[in-house]
């Protein structure tokens, strides 16, 4: 047993946080008699000036393609630009690189405060299951640091593939049906394989700026109608924005009743979409609003680390934190749960937070409040997982101070008529 001493909770407390046996014992104001003196235990962390979160949840990454940007180019910038790039680069990509750049993506997000990751990874006709058996040996090598989640992302869902890299030991079925022939019969057959096998499913759904897109609508209908009975995720869902908002509001009911969570992925729709409209380019970001306000689980994620379909990015949640309140117009608070909770939701996974019974997976970072935290998003972070320190990062910085002998700048006050 030890304690998180004096830390900042979300809401603006101060509060001392009991770990116990990888979970949260006790969230008690801190300095309380019950959390025992201070300087007791050397295992005890002071956290003084430093807000504390549950740590974050990436719940759509593409760790089979990270870091290859600077490898090769995508020529036009949009998404079919993307895929061409990736089809150039595959011929020369071996399951040894795949492994070593996944690798190196997830010691970025770990030092960010990232402690579960859900990747999709290309099982395509032309490609098989190389990078699937890649990606399996990153996923058990990094188990109970970050656990991972691993999508067959197929580009035939009525194919033998989605059922063979299901039986490989894929996680979550996927797929992009509004890029196959008939996207109705995608839907149904990767929900068919799903079932089989026992495995939630999530689609890339709608990545588009088609209004005629909606898979998502599909989506809903048919899980309501077959009674799916595992998790459903949607990522993208691009085209919904550009519904009427009546339309939008209408979809929106129907995917919440179906108890589908949506995943925006603000980095990487703005930076492929709206290519091609020059004036009032649209953000390619999902209805998050009509979304929320149906009741549907919204989750935000980073989507791709630096490769041809998302050139930038930091592997940072507290980035896409920000773009959700730039781009999806929501509170900071409502934000910073689209990385934590919603996303902890889309994953299946238990509930996290500053709460007894929760799981210790939290993340301290030098800052007022939690606004501060998101608005900076400083480096500086520790780390925990199941209640023990995975990663620790300090920043120091040399500065240098301005000289005592200059007159500060004076400020004339307006004059008033």
């Amino acid at each position: 047993m030890s304690w998180l001493r004096s830390a900042t909770s979300t809401t603006g407390e101060t509060v001392d946080v009991e770990l116990v046996d990888g979970t949260i014992g006790q969230v008690i104001p801190a300095g309380s008699a019950a959390s025992g003196p201070a300087g007791a235990n050397p295992q005890d962390v002071d956290l003084s000036g430093q807000v504390l979160l549950p740590s974050f949840v990436e719940p759509h990454a593409h760790l089979d393609k990270a870091l290859t940007a600077s490898l090769v180019r995508n020529v036009t910038g949009d998404l079919l630009g993307a895929i061409t790039a990736m089809d150039t680069l595959r011929a020369i990509t071996t399951p040894a690189d795949i492994v070593a750049r996944a690798e190196e993506a997830l010691r970025i997000h770990l030092a960010y405060g990232t402690t579960h990751v859900r990747s999709h990874v290309n099982v395509l006709s032309d490609v098989g299951l190389t990078g699937l058996e890649a990606m399996i040996e990153v996923r058990e090598r990094w188990r109970g640091i970050i656990d991972l989640q691993l999508v067959a992302l197929v580009n035939d869902t009525s194919g033998p593939l989605l059922r063979a890299a299901l039986r490989e030991g894929a996680d979550v079925a996927g797929g992009c049906p509004h890029m196959e022939d008939d996207p109705a019969r995608a839907v149904a057959a990767c929900l068919d394989a799903a079932g089989e096998a026992g495995v939630p499913i999530d689609l890339h759904t709608d990545e588009t700026l088609l209004p005629d897109a909606l898979s998502l609508l599909t989506m809903a209908e048919l899980v309501s109608h077959t009674g799916f009975e595992h998790q459903v995720t949607a990522s993208h869902c691009v085209s919904l924005a550009m519904q009427p908002l009546a339309r939008q509001e209408e979809i929106a009911e129907k995917v919440a009743e179906a108890r589908i969570a949506v995943v925006a992925l603000p980095q990487t729709n703005l930076f492929l979409q709206g290519r091609s409209h020059p004036v009032a380019t649209p953000r390619g970001l999902t209805a998050v609003g009509p979304l929320l306000r149906a009741g549907v689980t919204v989750a935000a994620g980073g989507d791709n680390l630096r490769d041809p379909f998302h050139v930038v990015g930091r592997g940072d949640a507290l980035e896409v934190a920000a773009l959700m309140i730039t781009c999806g117009h929501l509170d900071p608070d409502r934000a910073l749960d689209t990385v934590t909770a919603a996303s902890r939701a889309a994953l299946g996974l238990p509930a996290g937070g500053l709460i007894p019974g929760a799981p210790a997976d939290l993340v301290a970072i030098p800052a007022t409040d939690a606004l501060a935290a998101v608005g900076a998003a400083g480096a500086a972070r520790t780390v925990w997982r199941d209640g023990r320190v995975v990663a620790r990062t300090v920043v120091y910085s040399e500065l240098e101070a301005p000289s005592a002998a200059v007159a500060s700048p004076s400020i004339a006050s307006p004059s008033m008529a």
